[in-house]
């Protein structure tokens, strides 16, 4: 069985972050392990309170899993300082970690800042350069390359930006623009526009740690960026798709709703 690694937070509600990356690795057949960079308090309405983690058990974390056991990728979600993502880097290289996925964290859809605005630029600096994929949505990809992102157009021009920033690959999310949903992917000579239809829903909480977590599961399996970006595109929509209310507020998506259909297959 292949090895996918989460570095990330924990959501207490269980729809995004750790507990979201776990999911979506066991629905995709791949054996998933984490280390946990910072703990939250939070429910469907909202963040209520965030602790990080210290850079030393982070390293541990990261250090004990490399020196045991072959890891096949690793996804890295929200890493909320520049000291946490300074060890997070050098920890990845030293082992040379690949298949690493960058899901740029920032805001969550409460408004909460999961990143400080300071660290912003040593997440750009130093996780985009080892990153095979980087997997920002209309806001992260504005604040990283200062742009204003309306249209296609700008998504593809964004692309372009935030692959010169380092990035082999680069997915600009297009699911907070009306009308279809349509992801860029970019590899720096080509584009690929990833087409799916738009779920009507508030039940969205987690969408963007469970399609990162779904390309690197794809990528631990063998398939090259292209295919597993399609495929992860695929996993998301269905798990929107078959999402459900929880609590007052924003629900997560199924994330086993591959399972739920009798006669079924992830592949």
């Amino acid at each position: 069985m292949k090895v996918a690694l989460t570095i990330a937070g924990s959501d207490s509600c269980g729809g995004a972050g750790i507990q979201a990356d776990l999911k979506t690795f066991a629905a995709l057949g791949v054996y998933g392990m984490s280390v946990i960079t910072a703990v939250t308090a939070q429910n469907t309405t909202g963040v209520v309170s965030v602790r990080e983690l210290d850079a030393e058990i982070i390293r541990d974390q990261i250090d004990c899993l490399f020196k045991d056991i072959k890891i096949d990728a690793v996804k890295i979600g929200m890493v909320s300082s520049a000291e946490i993502i300074d060890v997070i880097g050098e920890r990845l290289r030293a082992h040379r970690a690949r298949h690493i996925v960058v899901d740029p964290v920032m805001v969550s859809k409460s408004g909460c800042h999961l990143l400080r605005p300071e660290s912003r630029e040593e997440l750009v600096k130093v996780l985009f350069p080892i990153a095979e994929v980087v997997t920002p949505n209309l806001f992260e990809a504005g604040v990283i390359t200062g742009m204003k992102i309306e249209n296609l157009s700008q998504m593809e021009e964004a692309a372009v930006r935030i692959h010169e920033l380092g990035a082999k690959n680069v997915v600009v999310k297009g699911g907070h623009l009306t009308g279809e949903a349509v992801d860029v992917l970019y590899d720096g000579e080509c584009f690929r526009h990833l087409r799916g239809r738009r779920i009507e829903t508030k039940n969205t909480h987690g969408t963007g740690c469970t399609f990162s977590s779904a390309i690197a599961a794809y990528l631990a399996d063998g398939h090259p960026v292209s295919e597993a970006v399609r495929r992860a595109k695929e996993y998301i929509t269905g798990a929107i798709e078959h999402s459900f209310s929880l609590g007052r507020g924003v629900g997560p998506t199924d994330h086993f709703y591959l399972y739920r259909r009798e006669g079924s297959s992830h592949g």
